[in-house]
This record gives structure tokens, sequence and C-alpha cells, in this order.
């Protein structure tokens, strides 16, 4: 069969690579894809945007199933318009991916169907939002209302930064035009539960953890993720199991009694709080970075759980090695902030870990920096310590001027020595 996935990134990398592993497929095509995909797919220059021209592709190659990454295709619609032609496609539809697109809406269906998450207060201009933050405690998160990267999203400590934080939404309109939420603080411990989700129901991914600040010890500015690793060994079975009763299958459930179908995957980021776990947030597609380290756990056959969710024929298992797996970001110096690309990247043939490309160009054989984050390093042990030490041990055989990276992902689960 025809595989396509839609995306460029790190997480389509990720997907690609797994579907590639299918005895089913005979030809893979991502578009617009990464140089690092060109080994396992046929790389097709359609932007992830659009959708007109990925539809028509599809039609003309007689695509058997298409797979989307991006949160920023489902929220325009590429579901919707590959299924009005008769296209097979794994993702929810424009209606469904609200529950990341708007975080009020996500907000709504959680109170309503008593799905625990932190207390929110909504604004539409500066002068509201700031009366608010006048009177009340701090800290205090807010929230972009809209898709913004991974990057929407203020811990407000004080009112001075909290200030700062609405005028960059609404005067400086950094994100866009949109409007605010402002949530209570939870504190605790953050996970990320992925499930694959068809027909109300849900199977649920191993956990992962990624590591959002900047630089070692969790500093610096938030970022769309530096590493992760698989399992979370702090979340226990019971914890996972309330996860998956409590808060995913009522969100389905709840969106279903909205009239609103799912098929795709629902990401939850969770924290485990003092008084039990609550969502942060829901994304509607497959996290990153934490798919490059969840599905390279994957034992199934990939190609049939899309295949079986998109087509509403739930006859296909998931399976998980025991595998610990860690996986770390090579970010260009200057990353979330301003950044310099076109440096040359040497030594990557020379690794012995699975390479996901997020930011990279290709010329004349060699590889140079295109973007942000720019290489993502798996392996994976019998332990997590074994894990840590052979993609930190890889890593420094990548050379390239321009590159940094965190020193200490999952240094929270590394054995005490």
């Amino acid at each position: 069969m025809k595989v396509l996935v839609v995306g460029k990134g790190g997480r389509e990398h990720a997907i690609a690579l797994a579907i590639s592993k299918s005895p089913q497929v005979d030809q893979l095509y991502c578009a617009p894809g990464n140089p690092g995909m060109s080994n396992i797919a046929t790389l097709v220059p359609i932007q992830d945007h659009e959708i007109t021209k990925l539809v028509n592709f599809a039609k003309e190659e007689k695509i058997d199933l298409t797979v989307v990454g991006p949160e920023a295709s489902l929220a325009l619609g590429i579901v919707d318009e590959f299924e009005k032609a008769g296209l097979t496609i794994f993702g929810p539809n424009k209606q469904a991916t609200q529950i990341e697109s708007s975080k009020e809406f996500a907000k709504k269906i959680m109170k309503k169907y008593h799905v625990p998450t932190a207390s929110y207060e909504s604004f539409s201009s500066f002068a509201s939002a700031d009366e608010y933050l006048k009177q009340t405690s701090y800290p205090k998160v807010i929230k972009f209302n809209g898709l913004a990267a991974g990057k929407g999203v203020i811990i407000a400590k004080t009112y001075d930064e909290a200030r700062q934080a609405i005028m960059d939404i609404f005067i400086q309109k950094v994100f866009g035009e949109g409007n605010i939420i402002i949530e209570e603080y939870l504190e605790g411990p953050e996970f990320s539960l992925m499930a694959f989700v068809g027909d109300k129901k849900v199977y649920p991914m191993v956990l992962a953890q990624d590591h959002k600040r900047a630089f070692d010890h969790d500093l610096g500015p938030n970022t769309g993720g530096m590493g992760a690793y698989s399992p979370v060994d702090f979340i226990t079975d019971e914890d996972v199991q309330y996860a998956v009763e409590k808060i995913m299958k009522p969100t389905i459930l709840g969106l279903e009694e909205e009239g609103i179908h799912y098929q795709g995957v629902l990401y939850g980021g969770l924290m485990k709080t003092k008084d039990g776990i609550k969502v942060i947030e829901f994304n509607a597609r497959f996290g990153d970075p934490e798919t490059e380290v969840v599905l390279p756990r994957l034992t199934s056959d990939i190609v049939s759980i899309f295949m079986g969710i998109a087509t509403h024929q739930h006859q296909f298992s998931v399976q998980w090695s025991p595998l610990k797996t860690v996986g770390v970001v090579l970010a260009s110096k200057g990353y979330p902030g301003y950044y310099e690309s076109g440096y040359l990247i040497e030594g990557l043939d020379q690794v012995d870990a699975v390479i996901y490309h997020m930011g990279t160009k290709e010329l004349n054989h060699q590889y140079y920096t295109n973007g942000g984050r720019v290489l993502f390093l798996v392996s994976q042990g019998e332990n997590m310590d074994e894990a840590i030490d052979k993609v930190y041990h890889e890593i420094e055989k990548i050379h390239c001027e321009n590159l940094y990276y965190r020193k200490d992902i999952a240094y929270q689960v590394r054995s005490q020595k």
C-alpha cells in the first residue's frame, strides 16, 4: 500500500520510520518531509498547509492512507478535505481539533464532563485581564487561546510578570490575534499520556516525560522540548488507569455527546498534583518530542493501528517493548530566541543511535542546521542508566559549532550512584 505522512519535523520523522517498518507498505511519501527522511521515503515538495495540493497529490498517486503530524494542518481542516475527497486519513477533523486549537473550548469540555483540571477565567481584552491580575494571588498560568507552537503558556510569579505577558499577547500580538485564559497554578511532576482514539475507544500509549526548559536543571526559557524519555516510573499503574478512565475516556465521550467524533491521537499533558492527576493541556496529535521516544517502543504494526482507526475496524493490537528510551535535542545556539542557521553538521555517519531530523537542510550530500531544534538522538537500554549513557556517548560524535544540548535529560530517573 501507499502511505503519505504530512509534516517535516522530528515527530513526522519518527512516524515515518515506524510506518516504514510495516510489511504492508510498498511506498512511503512525506510532504514536505526533511532531508533525514529521504532514505526511507520519497519527499514531496508540498507544504503541510497546502491542503488542496495535498488532496490532489493523494488522489493522483492513489494514496491508501495519509497520517497527519502538525497541529496547524489539522486546525486548517485537512482531515475534513481528505474525507470529502473519499481519501483515508488518520487524524481528528477541524471541529475535534479545537481540543488543542482553543484552550477555552477544551476547558469548557472538561468543566462540563467533570474532567479534573485547573480552575480558570477567560479574558478577551488587556483591560479586563489586567484588572483581574491586580486582584488575584500568584503564581498564575496565562495561556494564549490558540496555537502557539508550544510557546503560548507563561507562568507568572508576580503581577509585573503577568502584566508583561498580557501586554505581549494583547498589545504586541506575539502569537497573533486571540484571547487568553488565566488558570490557577498547579504543582507536581508533569507527564505525557498519548492515546490512539477512534469510535469511542481509547488505546493508551506508554508514558513519556519531556524537558521544556532550554538549559540544565530546568533553567532558562520554555522551548518546544529539549529531550524526553519513556517510561515514567514515578507514575504508577493505578495513576495510568485513573488518567485513562477519568480523563481520556470522559473527554472523548464528552466530545461525542457534543456531536464531535474524534479519531486520531489524543495527547494529554498531565500533572500529578497533591489532589490527584489533572489536565494541563490537550493536544490533538502526537506530541513532539515525546513521539520520538514512544514510537521506538511500539512493537505492533503501526499501519494496522492507523488503518484500523481510520476505517473503523478495530482488529489490531497495541504492544510495547520494555526497553527504556531516552532522546536528546540538539538545538541552534540562541534557541528559543534568535538563532542563526546554515552551520555544517559533521559526524552523523559515525553515530550508533536513531537520528531524527528536526531542522536540517542538505547540500552536496552534507547536512546543515536549518531551524531552532535541529536533531534528536534516541537510544534504548535495558535500564535508564544504559539508555542515558548510550545517547550522550553518541552525541559526542557530532560536531557543529552552533549546536547546544541539555546534559541532564532523564536525570531524575537515573539511579543514584
